[in-house]
Order: C-alpha cells, then sequence, then structure tokens
C-alpha cells in the first residue's frame, strides 16, 4: 500500500509534516468540560511516548504542538506514534512462537519435536493424554483442531498451536495472558530528533531525488510517485532515464504534453510504459501482467517513436527486442502503420515480419523503408546493422583498435567498457586510448566515472563477483582468469577519472573549512541503486559498521501472508571459522547452539494477518568467539517456496542490546522483503573485527522446504567472495569522494581520526589540488592537530555519527543523523555527494 506524503517526509528526512497529520478539531463547549485534558499534559505525555521510540522534538516542532488544542494535539500525537511504529516494526506486534523468549526455548530442540508428533499422531479424542496421562486437560485448538493437552504445553508461552506451530485464533481460551513485558528504556546517546517540516520539504525532496545521477532503488521510486504532485518542480534535465520515467508516469495522465521533453529514446518510452504497468522502469523483469494502455497514451506513444531517427529507433528497440514485442501486444502498431510509418517500420525490423505488399500496413512500411538507406530488405524482411553489433564484432575479431573508435562516439559505453579496452590494445596503441578517455570523462555520470574507477584499480583475484541484470539482487562468481593491468597503465587511467572528477568539485562553492570523519573510509560510495533492498540506513552494498563493545544482537524477522495462501518463512543464523568452515547453526530445528551461543525463538509455520508471524535469534557475541566462530550469516528463507513480492508485508533487521523482546530503539537496521526472492542474505558479522558488512544480495532456492543446512555451502561462498572483493579496498569509498569534495573546495580540513583525536590538513601555497587530495585519501602526516570544537566552526561536514554542532547552514552528511536539527543545518545524503558531481547539465547523457 503506498504511503503517505507525510509518512514519506519522516520516514527519509525525520520531517513532520505537522499540517497533515494534525486534523481538525471542532468540539462543542459541554464536550471540554467532560474532558479536562491540557496541552501541556497531553505534550509530556507525547513526548514520553517518542523517548520510548527513540526520538526527540524539535524546537520548532515543540512550539508547534504547544500551540495546539488538547484535542488537536491528541490527534496529531496519535497519527505521529503510529507512522513512527509502522517504520521500525512496532505496530506489527511481534511476538514470537515462545512469549518468554529467549529464557522458555527448550534446551532440546529434538525432545520438543518428539512430543509435538506424539501428540499429533496418537492423541485421540476423549482420551488421556498420550504425554502426561492427564484425563481433563486435552482439548482442541482453533482454528487446527489439533488437540492440545494443557498441562505439557504453558498457554501463556505460547503464541500458536504448540503442535503445528500455526497461528490460532486471538479468543482461543489456550492463550492465556503472558507476564507484561518491560518498558523500553532509550538510550540518549541514539535518540534521533524529529523537526518541523518547512512547506518547501516536498519540493525540496523530489528536486533531490530528481537529480541522482544513479537509478533508484525501489523505494526511492515509491516515495517519488507519493511526493511528485507539481509538473513545476520538474528541472530542466533528470539525468538517469528511469527516474524520468516514473516522474513522467506520476504527471503525464494529467499533463501529457510532457511526453515530448522527458521522452528522447525508444528506451525512454519502454521503461515509461513499464512504469504506468506499475512495474520496473529499470527493464530487469517483466510486468507480472501487462495492463491495458488507454488508447490515447498508446497512441502517444506511438507518434513519439515515429518523430525519432531511424537508426536509433531500431537500435533501441534491438537492445530490448524481447520486451518490445511483449508490448508490441498492447501497442498495436501496425494497426497505425499509415499514421505511424516509422514506429510500424522499427516493429516490423525487431520481430522480422515477413511483409506483404498486398496489405495496407505492409505497404506503408515498405514505402517508408525506401526513405532510407541503412534499412535493407532480406527475403521479405527488414534488417539493419546496429551500433552494438558492430562494436562486438571489432572486439570478437580481434580489432579492439576499431572498437575504441567507434566508442569514441559514446563516452559513456567507453568509459564502461575501459578495462576491456586496456586489456585488449597493444601496448603501443594504449596512448590513445588514454587520450580518448580524457575527451570522453567531461560527458559522463560521476557514478560510471567512480565505477569504472574501482575496476581500473582492482587487480584480479581468485574469484570474480557479478551481479546479472534481474529481477533480485542476485550474485554468482566465477575463477579469475585475467591478467593484470600493467601498473603504469592503471595509475593513468585512474589519474584521469580522479581529476575529472576533482575538476568538478572544484567548480562548486567554496567552503571556509570542513569537518570529516576517518570513518568514512568503511562505506562503499554510492552506486547504481536500482537493486538495492529497502534500508532504515541507507548504506550501499559492501558498506562496513563496527558493533564495538556490543555482546548481544537481536535478528528479527516478521511476515504477514496473502489471503487463502500459507507462507512459513524461517530465520536461520550460522556461524563460519577464520576458513569458512562450517561451526554450527541456529535454525527451526536446532533453537539452541551451544547453550545460549544462539537462541532461535522458536518456528512459526503461517503468518495469517493480520497479525502476522515473528521469529527472533539472539546472537552472544562472546559465546560465538569462545567456540572459534569468526564470520556469522543470518539467511531468511521462503520454506513454503513463496517468493517475497507475494507477501502482505515482510521484513529483516537487527537491534543491538534491546531492553526488552522488541525494543524500537535498539533497531540497527530493517532490511524489507520484497521482489521475486525466495532467500535474502542482508548482512554478515565479522566476530574478529567486530564489525557487519553490508551484504544485501538473494540467493537462488527453489522448491519447497528450504533451509540454511541444504545451502550452508553456497550461502559459505557467496559471503566468502563478497569479503574478498569488498575488503580489498579497491572500490571508491564515501571517505574519497568526501575527500575529493573537501580539497578542491577549501585549503582547510579537519579530520576526526579513528582513534578519537583530531588533526587538521592545510593545502600549501604552491600544492595543486589532486596532490592536496591524495595527501587527504591516504591520511598522511597532518598538518597539525585540532580539537573537536572545530566542527562547530565547518561549513562542510561528513561523518558517521551526528554527535557534533556544526554551525548553522552548515552542509553536513551525516550516517546516524541523531539530534542534528534538519531546521538549522543542511542535511544531505550520501548520493547527493555525487550529484553534484555531475557533468554541466546541457551535456545530455547518452545513458544513465
Amino acid at each position: 500500500m503506498p504511503e503517505t506524503l507525510a509518512a514519506v517526509l519522516l520516514r527519509r528526512r525525520r520531517l513532520v509534516d505537522a499540517v497533515r497529520l494534525t486534523p481538525p478539531v471542532r468540539r462543542s463547549a459541554w464536550q471540554w468540560l467532560r474532558h479536562p485534558l491540557t496541552t501541556p499534559a497531553g505534550l509530556a505525555a507525547l513526548q514520553a511516548e517518542l523517548i520510548q521510540r527513540g526520538f526527540l522534538l524539535s524546537a520548532s516542532l515543540y512550539r508547534h504542538c504547544a500551540g495546539l488544542s488538547p484535542f488537536a494535539l491528541t490527534g496529531f500525537g496519535r497519527t505521529l506514534l503510529d507512522l513512527l511504529d509502522t517504520e521500525s516494526g512496532t505496530k506489527a506486534e511481534l511476538v514470537p512462537l515462545f512469549r518468554g523468549f529467549p529464557e522458555s526455548v527448550p534446551g532440546n530442540t529434538e525432545t520438543f519435536y518428539i512430543d509435538r508428533m506424539f501428540a499429533r499422531m496418537l492423541q485421540e479424542p476423549e482420551q488421556p493424554c498420550v504425554l502426561c496421562g492427564e484425563t481433563s486437560t486435552v482439548q482442541a485448538v482453533s482454528p487446527c483442531a489439533h488437540l492440545v493437552c494443557r498441562s505439557c504445553w504453558d498457554g501463556s508461552d505460547f503464541s500458536a498451536c504448540p503442535i503445528c506451530l500455526r497461528q490460532l485464533d486471538p479468543d482461543d481460551p489456550f492463550l492465556e495472558p503472558s507476564n507484561d513485558e518491560v518498558a523500553s528504556r532509550a538510550d540518549a546517546a541514539r535518540l534521533q530528533l524529529l523537526t518541523l517540516a518547512p512547506a518547501d520539504a516536498a519540493a525540496s525532496m523530489v528536486t533531490d531525488l530528481l537529480a541522482r545521477r544513479a537509478p533508484l532503488s525501489v523505494v526511492d521510486r515509491a516515495d517519488l510517485k507519493a511526493l511528485l504532485v507539481d509538473p513545476s518542480w520538474l528541472p530542466d534535465v533528470i539525468p538517469v532515464r528511469e527516474t524520468r520515467a516514473v516522474a513522467l508516469a506520476a504527471l503525464l495522465p494529467d499533463h501529457p504534453e510532457l511526453i515530448d521533453d522527458l521522452v528522447e529514446t525508444a528506451t525512454d518510452a519502454l521503461r515509461l510504459l513499464y512504469a504506468l504497468m506499475e512495474a520496473d522502469p529499470g527493464l530487469r523483469t517483466p510486468p507480472v501482467r501487462r495492463r491495458s494502455l488507454p488508447r490515447a497514451i498508446r497512441r502517444m506513444v506511438l507518434a513519439r517513436l515515429n518523430r525519432m531517427p531511424v537508426g536509433s529507433l531500431v537500435e533501441d528497440l534491438l537492445r530490448h527486442a524481447h520486451a518490445w514485442k511483449r508490448i508490441g501486444e498492447n501497442l498495436h502498431p501496425f494497426e497505425f502503420a499509415s499514421t505511424y510509418p516509422v514506429a510500424a517500420l522499427a516493429f516490423a525490423v525487431v520481430r522480422g515480419t515477413t511483409l506483404d505488399s498486398s496489405s495496407p500496413a505492409g505497404r506503408a512500411v515498405l514505402s517508408e523503408a525506401t526513405r532510407h538507406p541503412e534499412v535493407r530488405l532480406e527475403d521479405g524482411r527488414l534488417v539493419l546493422s546496429t551500433f552494438a553489433g558492430r562494436v562486438e564484432s571489432a572486439f570478437a575479431y580481434g580489432r579492439p583498435g576499431l572498437a575504441l573508435e567507434l566508442l569514441r562516439q559514446r563516452p559513456g559505453d567507453l568509459v564502461r567498457r575501459l578495462v576491456q579496452l586496456a586489456r585488449a590494445l597493444p601496448v603501443d596503441t594504449r596512448g590513445s586510448l588514454v587520450e580518448a578517455l580524457a575527451t570522453a570523462v567531461s560527458d559522463v555520470s560521476p557514478v560510471v566515472l567512480t565505477a569504472a574507477l574501482g575496476q581500473v584499480r582492482t587487480p584480479p583475484g581468485d574469484l570474480r563477483l557479478f551481479f546479472p541484470r534481474g529481477g533480485t539482487t542476485r550474485i554468482w562468481t566465477a575463477v579469475d582468469e585475467r591478467e593484470p593491468l600493467p601498473s603504469e597503465l592503471a595509475a593513468t587511467l585512474s589519474g584521469v577519472l580522479t581529476n575529472e572528477l576533482l575538476r568538478r568539485a572544484t567548480a562548486l562553492p567554496r567552503v571556509r573549512r570542513a569537518f570529516l570523519d576517518e570513518e568514512l573510509s568503511r562505506l562503499v560510495a554510492p552506486g547504481s541503486e536500482r537493486s538495492s533492498s529497502s534500508t532504515l540506513r541507507r548504506m550501499t552494498r559492501g558498506s562496513v559498521q563496527p558493533i564495538g563493545d556490543d555482546d548481544l544482537l537481536r535478528l528479527f524477522l516478521h511476515w504477514v501472508e496473502p489471503a487463502g495462501q500459507r507462507v512459513d518463512l524461517d530465520l536461520a543464523v550460522a556461524v563460519f571459522d577464520n576458513e569458512w568452515a562450517f561451526v554450527g547453526l541456529c535454525d527451526p530445528t536446532r533453537l539452541r547452539f551451544d547453550q545460549d551461543a544462539m537462541v532461535h525463538s522458536g518456528n512459526l509455520t503461517s503468518g495469517r494477518g493480520p497479525r502476522g508471524a515473528t521469529e527472533y535469534v539472539d546472537l552472544d557475541l562472546r559465546a560465538l568467539r569462545r567456540v572459534g566462530g569468526r564470520y556469522v550469516l543470518p539467511v531468511v528463507f521462503s520454506f513454503t517456496n513463496v517468493s517475497f513480492e507475494a507477501l502482505e508485508r515482510g521484513f529483516i533487521g537487527l537491534l543491538r542490546e534491546p531492553s526488552e523482546l522488541f525494543d524500537p530503539a535498539a533497531v540497527e537496521d530493517r532490511f524489507e522483503l520484497t521482489g521475486t526472492a525466495k532467500a535474502l542474505l542482508p548482512f554478515g558479522i565479522d566476530l574478529q573485527n567486530k564489525e557487519l558488512r553490508w551484504y544485501d544480495v538473494n540467493l537462488r532456492a527453489a522448491g519447497f522446504g528450504n533451509s540454511l543446512a541444504r545451502h550452508a555451502g553456497q550461502v559459505a561462498l557467496m559471503a566468502a567472495t563478497l569479503e574478498e572483493v569488498h575488503g580489498a579496498g579497491d572500490r571508491v569509498s564515501l571517505w574519497e569522494l568526501c575527500c575529493w569534495h573537501a580539497a578542491a573546495r577549501t585549503g582547510e580540513v579537519v579530520v576526526r581520526c579513528a582513534d578519537g583525536s583530531v588533526v587538521g590538513y592545510l593545502r600549501g601555497e604552491s600544492e595543486g589540488v589532486g596532490a592536496f587530495a591524495r595527501r587527504l585519501t591516504a591520511r598522511l602526516e597532518p598538518d597539525r592537530y585540532w580539537d573537536l570544537d572545530a566542527a562547530s566552526r565547518a561549513d562542510f561536514v561528513a561523518v558517521i555519527t551526528g554527535d557534533i554542532d556544526p554551525k548553522a547552514g552548515a552542509e553536513v552528511y551525516a550516517l546516524h543523523p541523531r539530534l542534528l536539527d534538519p531546521g538549522s543545518v543542511h542535511l544531505i545524503d550520501a548520493p547527493h555527494l555525487l550529484s553534484t558531481l555531475a557533468p554541466d547539465a546541457r551535456a545530455r547523457l547518452t545513458t544513465a
């Protein structure tokens, strides 16, 4: 169900849209007398509830609440708390099988299983209990009708049928009240600030999303649809074509004139059609079902295709030939062949249609073909040689020089194939590659530049990692048999790419001082987000976060199955040693590992709405180290072979040192379960280095009965490859990106080191921007020592945690903003740091 605009503002920026959240209240005098509620009392109660959830009111929001009537404040507070609870998962009532988890989880899973099987197979109505012999304690539970003995199974501890582990009716007498839970105690250091949203908050957020130079994630696309209500918010250029399609689909019904400005190529039109059908505009997967398009939309799209040059039109259609063949069944291009002959000609080439000059459509297409010499007729069918085909042929026939000359025409493709060209070209012609790259980089997206930079400086390793295009984030590995690039050539190519990014950063507004956090080196610079899961912490795959001295981590899984279909998801955790040898497992078949090292809350085999089902796993990190564990890998599997996209809702997350069963203030991150995947590896825990690495990959799993024991080898291989690739440190980090910004925009940079010390770097009078950036990035000997107060005098700040007090108006990136007030500073996200390094807005990208 789509989120409201207020929910999006709250989740993304911690901005509270008070106008939309405050209900209109009309109360008569006698109602005020009957309910003597005061605004100060209600405000105090609201603040207490927010603190329990890990939030505080900013000064501006507090003043707004103080000015509300008691009843308006009540409505506002209830709506706000409801949105926060929905976001964190608290509203979902995350109750596990054993309500007394972890204390009440059985110590012997086998005995628990045997007792269940005996009761299921041997228990008869009106007969003594087969386990204890009691005669009056056996009754059927609803709706599964299994015979349950109240003496053997504790109704105050179980939340489901102890025999089949499926949900029971809430009013079933077996479910006795459980002990009251301990109230949450939010850690003051983890509190976040809620701020009153300015009037232009939605427009500002739309501008930021549309300016991104990388494809948006699924959640970002959904947010854009919810936020974009005014076409005047559209900028002159939307650089990423997928984003362009989402924006146009949201506005097209009321503003059809936008199609000429926002649809430049046939692929743009295909993305638009996918977005209108609520499919993926990245074209990775076809629509689940092709929706019928209004006749006006079909004519509008065909008219736009008809105005495109034939060569580029046919090439675009051939690039996604299968998708266009399917969409052609909706567009019916031959029905309009006389009106839109160019579009019909392109479809004839893609379909390989045998043209009949006796039909009106055939005559129209053949007549149009005579006007285009690049199109030829062979055996009654039209054919055309494409640019991509010529490039591939050049590589296939050992002519990389020809491929280079062709790719000069398309700078983006040249940069993407940079490593392939560098390996294929003869030594004496590599200078031409450097020259071509130096010319091409000025028109290329910064996301493509940083991706190429990471590839150039990454030496061949034992394994290669691939993320193929597809509906889920599946990965696969292969032995790396490539020859390494010559170090001199790699350094030269890296220098060209880095210098271009520094040149663009130099054109940004100057700042007096920058303050950077050295721990940013643990985060990977943002790239394409199209396949990323929806998470609370917006980190790029491969990023690392320290877990510090935490001794207890709690994983949680929650799902609600669709009506009429049973869904059984399983949360499981595997532990491996330094060499990735299997150490232990905790899953529904083994509820405890090494006593309390890992404890599973019990297997729920259904998740009927509205309550759904929840599973937890507690991890004692000290105990896991004691048994020789190094890597901890949690995985969620669909046991019943139902894809995540079928769920009414579903997510997996992590709590750090929770003070209750589910403590919203302790939520470290949460991954939404979406897409066609059936197994998700969200992150891995390195017990030796005390850090979490974000994996966010889906594993291939098919058939009924998926489990971690069955896929342990595959999971270990994927995680080991991810650790090798991301742990090498060759990809561009957020630290490098921030250093480029700082070196190009100021001569005074303050750095907070990993050990807590604060040092300063000053750019010398004769020192170039490139040399200063290299000195910063490598963290060489600083020029002086500083104190933390330097952050309060910085205009550009990039930190992990917002535990500083920056000056008003400062530009601030913080992974954990905490109590930073968006009303006082300009909070930015990681993609914004790349978006500002875009090429000249007038230079349209060939692809994005």
